[in-house]
């Protein structure tokens, strides 16, 4: 049976996307329309042997034995969008009339795997969990993330927005929910290249305190800092979170690292930034989400964790504002950001097409494919509701439960 064929009895006599294989056979795309293209037959090794089928897709693309010609983000929108449905008979059929049990010999594994290995969230794997993903390099992010270093959900004034203009105004909207003022401190957990400390620092006149796990976006930061003249607001130090030893802070936020924390150790996490705060203090926890509390907290074994994520949890909304409440919190804010994290996303993948060349030469083929699928994939995950990012704003009460915030919201 020519792959061409097994193509569209999958997705239906017109599909959206075109088709091309190795073995001579192919399909013509819609006008415009991109091309997914076979290269070798190992392709279909990845696909079988794969225990999920989204894992090899995706080390049969990283790999090159699957090629888009085209726009990533239009082929998989519109193969996202085809319901596909089979019955078990004909999958046999196509299995067998393409080499059988032959098609289950696994090829060797893309070198970008994560092989982070022991106890799940100890200090030492969520520092190689850690290192696995932030420690590509700084001059790779530097092209991704263009000049806020910020890789977290930007917040979008309007569609037409800079990426620099929105990751501007996310950093001031946290600000603005912790009510900084000058002489305040502030520590900012999973401080990633130190983009928060800065801004507390420069605009608003905070001593703040950035901890991570990267070693490199520690070195990275420390010079910002330097070249900026913050360094008597703002530092950024090599620590793990639980690892600070000062307290009584003014306010704590927590960009982008409940994520790596893990669901059974959110109780510990939220106490711990509990603990750090001065009664009247507040916490910003901005995260990606889960839009239901159902299910696995992320995909085992699949392509996130093992390319992108090692270790990475996701929670509903729901269960992290228990977590914060269970642990002292009055949460008194909460909003749902995924569509600008949508628009995060393409800004991101449109600095990395721009220079593709120069992430080949940093990083090399498979893992710039990688994270270039990643980055296209999540970006459909936010447009589609598949995962959200909240902000949960949550202050912490004197003995009396005494209100500590405004009646209504001052940012």
């Amino acid at each position: 049976m020519r792959l061409a064929e097994v193509y569209t009895r999958v997705v239906g006599n017109q599909p959206p996307v075109g088709f091309k294989a190795y073995d001579g056979g192919g399909v013509a795309a819609p006008d415009g329309s991109p091309t997914l293209e076979i290269k070798a037959p190992v392709a279909l090794n990845y696909l079988a042997s794969a225990r999920r089928f989204e894992l090899g897709l995706a080390r049969a693309f990283i790999t090159g034995a699957i090629e888009i010609h085209g726009d990533l983000y239009d082929a998989l929108k519109a193969l996202w969008m085809l319901e596909f449905s089979m019955p078990k008979v004909e999958m046999f059929k196509i299995f067998t009339s393409l080499g059988g049990l032959k098609l289950l010999k696994r090829p060797p594994i893309p070198d970008r795997e994560a092989k982070v290995s022991g106890h799940r969230h100890s200090k030492t794997t969520d520092a190689e969990a850690i290192a696995h993903h932030y420690d590509v390099g700084n001059d790779f992010y530097e092209i991704l993330l263009g000049e806020s270093m910020a890789y977290t959900c930007a917040v979008y004034p309007s569609d037409d927005a800079t990426l620099e203009k929105a990751q501007y105004d996310k950093h001031d909207l946290v600000a603005r929910k912790l009510d900084l003022k000058p002489g305040m401190r502030l520590l900012d957990v999973g401080c990633g290249w130190g983009g928060m400390v800065m801004h507390a620092a420069k605009h608003y006149g905070v001593k703040a305190l950035g901890v991570t796990l990267s070693r490199q976006q520690a070195e990275w930061a420390d010079k910002a800092i330097n070249e900026r003249g913050l360094s008597d607001l703002a530092e950024v130090r090599y620590l793990d979170y639980r690892d600070v030893p000062e307290g009584d802070f003014d306010a704590v936020s927590s960009i982008g690292l409940t994520e790596h924390i893990g669901r059974s150790n959110l109780a510990s996490y939220f106490r711990s930034l509990y603990d750090k705060l001065k009664v009247g203090g507040r916490l910003l926890n901005h995260c990606i989400t889960k839009p239901d509390s159902k299910g696995e907290a992320i995909t085992r074994g699949g392509f996130i964790e093992r390319y992108i994520f090692p270790n990475g949890e996701l929670s509903g909304p729901g269960p992290l504002m228990t977590h914060m409440h269970d642990a002292g919190f009055e949460v008194c804010h909460e909003e749902n950001l995924r569509g600008h994290y949508a628009l995060t996303l393409a800004a991101w993948v449109r600095n990395l097409e721009r220079r593709w060349d120069d992430v080949l030469a940093l990083v090399g083929e498979e893992t710039a494919r990688a994270w270039r699928l990643y980055l296209v994939g999540s970006r459909l995950g936010f447009e589609h509701n598949g995962i959200q990012l909240h902000q949960m704003l949550g202050v912490k009460l004197d003995e009396h439960g005494t209100p500590a915030m405004p009646l209504r919201p001052t940012w």
